[in-house]
Order: structure tokens, then C-alpha cells, then sequence
């Protein structure tokens, strides 16, 4: 008689569900998956190693190119591993801008995330809305740092400007007549401040928008209720973070659990799952774009009331201002050193995570004296949630596969790293 045996299977690296760069091996009975074998490295661009042979603020950059959804989350947890070692203070105005933009980011990230999760399992507009928002939030991004993704916006010890003033304006164009315009312009025109108040006024509406669309839809609910279950015993034995691990129940976020910044300031609620499966993970993530909401008006509202440095004062670390630099030799000499040779941090190591909105993302730092890192380590959150991927897809159908490859809200930069 015939022996009956699985067939293997390759799923990606090109498929669209596999983000281009995820290679996953399945074993099929049929169209049931017996297991799944996730290959990565297809993206590995030696960020660890290349940060050995560059100064401090040269590897800053590198940050936003590992998840390169949430540009600024990974450079806040960068900054605040080089601050543990050199001992410095950050303005409380810097900190705020900081707390402010890490939740723009996270909105920036549940967007994509929602977006593509949405159209992986067939539903297409949700793309088309979330990238409405976007644009938005990447004119913040612009306005403040000058860069749409790759900011370069957090510095050791602040930020690297103050916000400005006013907001860039659309300008005449063949396309678009005087009215349209003006309507484009409507809420240009006064600060960024005015500009992110207006947005985080409208917000809600919007995601009242995305509920509608999807919370009580019957083929969503197919589509995630029930698939990709994790009790919230394996969540924690797995090492899984962030919404991952308040899917299942829960209630762990470094915001609250172990605050950094003016987090302990700040009012807002942890979202908890009850299932651990698919669906519970979407509703988490939803009411955490709630929640930044309520954040980001916070922080507009104090940083509105209080002026102040956005920097360190410790010109060894930060570069003093062009003001300074041009009439006094002293700084002059801090510039130039600043900028050859960058800041040398004493001996030792540290450690610093934050609530990025993929989980607790985590920087380790091992400084010998000089003004290169000896070893830089990064925890990224996808990494150890793929790798329960085989766990969570076993006896689901291929097609759950991609369900549950959107719920693990996976980007490879910080994976392969």
C-alpha cells in the first residue's frame, strides 16, 4: 500500500503576506499545517557589528532602520542605554517631546500594523484609511526633524531641536485650485503643537472608522476569532511582550509597570485580551491607539504651558548652540571635538528598554571608555514572537497562516537586525 506522507511547502520569502523576507517551510497534511519552520537572515544588514566601529551618534541613525515603522521607539531605547552610562539629565521639556513623539510612533506602527493585517485577510479599504492617518503623522515627523521616517530626532541627553513654531504649508499647484488648498491648509495654520492637538481631536472619530469597518464584521471575526490561541502561561514562557502578551490577558507594559521618561505622569489604561487568540490581539491594539491619543494630549497640553531647554547643558555630550560656538573658543572647541571625534562614555554596561509598540524593545550596551560601544546588543520584540510562529499555527490552514503572521505585527529590520 502507498505510504501517505506530509508535503513540504515553501511559503514566501516573496510572498506579500511574508513582508519579502520571510522564507517559513511548512509541513502539510492536506491543507493543515503540522508545522512551520520560519528561515530568516534574508534582511541580516550587521547593525550590532557596524555600531563597534562607529562613534555613539554616528550608530543613531541605524536605530530607525531596524523597525523601520517605529523609527523613533528604537532610538529612544538606544538614547536611554548611553544616558545610564554617562549619568546625564534630559530636560523634563525634553522628555515630554520625547513621551509625546514615542506615541505618535506608536500610532504610526498600530496604522501600517491595522492596514496590512487587514488587507492580508481581505480587507482592502482598511489600507487605504489607516494611510490617510499617516500622512498626518508623518508631517509631524517632517515638521520636527525634517525626515518623513528616518528622523535622527532623539539625541543623547534631549532631542535635537525644540518644536516649531509654525507648520509647512501646501503650496500652489496645476492640481488643485484655491479652495481645495485652503481646505488642505485649514489646520496649518498656526504650531505643531496646534497642528497634533487638531489631529488628537479628530483621532477618535477615525478609529470609530476602523471599528466599523471591521470590529463586528462576520468574515474578520472568521478570519482571527479563535486562531493563533495562547494562554497566558506559554505567552510568558515564551517571552512574549507588548500586545502579544495582553492579548493572552496579561497586564504587563513598561510604561506603567516600569516607568522611564514622564510616563508616572501620564493618564492612561493598559487594553487586556481575555482569548489570546487573533481577534483579542486586534481589539488590544485598537484601544492602545486610543490610549497614545489620550497621551499626546497630555503631553500638548504641558508642553504648551512650559518652555525650556530641550537638550542637555553638558556640552561634552550635546553641541552647544551655533550662537556660542561662533563667539566663544570654548565651545567652538566642544563642537569640533563633538563632531571628530564624539563623546567618550565611561566603562561599564546598561541596559535600557522601553514599550515600543511591538513589545519591549531592548537595548544592552558595553562601553570600555572609548567613544565607540565595546558590544551592543539588541532585544527586538518580533524576533522572539516569530518564534513561536510554529507553535501557533500548528493545525491551522495555510490561510491562517497569514492571520497569524499579522498578528505578530512583524518587521524583519529588527529581526534579521
Amino acid at each position: 500500500m502507498a505510504e501517505i506522507k506530509n508535503y513540504t511547502l515553501n511559503f514566501g520569502p516573496q510572498h506579500p503576506a511574508a513582508h519579502g523576507v520571510l522564507r517559513l517551510v511548512l509541513e502539510l497534511d492536506g491543507e493543515v499545517i503540522q508545522r512551520a519552520d520560519p528561515h530568516i537572515g534574508l534582511l541580516h544588514r550587521a547593525t550590532e557589528k557596524l555600531a563597534e566601529s562607529k562613534t555613539f551618534i554616528q550608530s543613531l541613525p541605524y536605530m530607525d532602520r531596524l523597525d523601520y515603522v517605529s523609527m523613533m521607539a528604537n532610538e529612544h531605547a538606544y538614547c536611554l542605554a548611553i544616558e545610564k552610562l554617562l549619568g546625564v539629565d534630559v530636560p523634563i521639556r525634553a522628555q515630554y517631546i520625547r513621551v509625546l513623539f514615542s506615541e505618535i510612533t506608536r500610532l504610526l506602527n498600530h496604522l501600517l500594523w491595522l492596514g496590512c493585517h487587514g488587507m492580508d485577510c481581505g480587507a482592502m479599504n482598511m489600507l487605504i484609511y489607516c494611510f490617510r492617518e499617516r500622512e498626518d503623522l508623518f508631517d509631524m515627523y517632517e515638521a520636527v526633524s525634517g525626515a518623513r521616517m528616518h528622523a535622527a530626532y532623539f539625541r543623547p541627553g534631549g532631542v535635537y531641536r525644540d518644536l516649531p513654531d509654525t507648520m509647512p504649508q501646501y503650496k500652489h499647484s496645476k492640481i488643485r485650485n484655491a479652495k481645495a488648498m485652503a481646505r488642505l491648509n485649514e489646520n496649518r495654520q498656526g504650531s505643531l503643537l496646534d497642528f497634533i492637538e487638531d489631529f488628537s481631536k479628530r483621532f477618535p472619530t477615525l478609529v470609530d472608522e476602523y471599528e466599523t469597518l471591521l470590529t463586528d464584521n462576520r468574515i474578520w471575526k472568521q478570519r482571527t476569532v479563535g486562531i493563533g490561541v495562547v494562554t497566558p502561561e506559554r505567552a510568558l514562557n515564551l517571552g512574549f511582550t507588548g500586545a502579544m502578551l495582553r492579548g493572552s490577558g496579561i497586564a504587563w507594559d513598561l510604561r506603567k509597570n516600569q516607568p522611564y521618561e514622564v510616563y508616572d505622569r501620564m493618564d492612561f489604561d493598559i487594553p487586556l485580551g481575555v482569548n489570546g487568540d487573533t481577534y483579542d490581539r486586534y481589539l488590544v491594539r485598537i484601544e492602545e491607539m486610543r490610549q497614545a491619543n489620550r497621551i499626546i494630549q497630555q503631553c500638548v497640553d504641558w508642553l504648551r504651558k512650559n518652555p525650556g531647554p530641550v537638550i542637555t547643558s553638558n556640552h561634552k555630550v550635546a553641541p552647544p548652540s551655533r550662537v556660542e560656538m561662533k563667539t566663544s573658543m570654548e565651545e567652538l572647541i566642544h563642537h569640533f571635538k563633538l563632531f571628530t571625534e564624539g563623546f567618550h562614555v565611561p566603562e561599564g554596561e546598561a541596559y535600557a528598554a522601553v514599550e515600543h509598540p511591538k513589545g519591549e524593545f531592548g537595548i544592552y550596551l558595553i562601553s570600555d571608555g572609548a567613544n565607540k560601544p565595546y558590544r551592543m546588543k539588541i532585544r527586538p520584540p518580533g524576533y522572539v514572537h516569530l518564534a513561536a510562529l510554529d507553535e501557533m499555527s500548528r493545525g491551522h490552514m495555510i490561510a491562517d497562516a497569514v492571520a497569524i503572521i499579522g498578528t505578530m505585527d512583524i518587521v524583519f529590520g529588527e529581526i534579521d537586525r
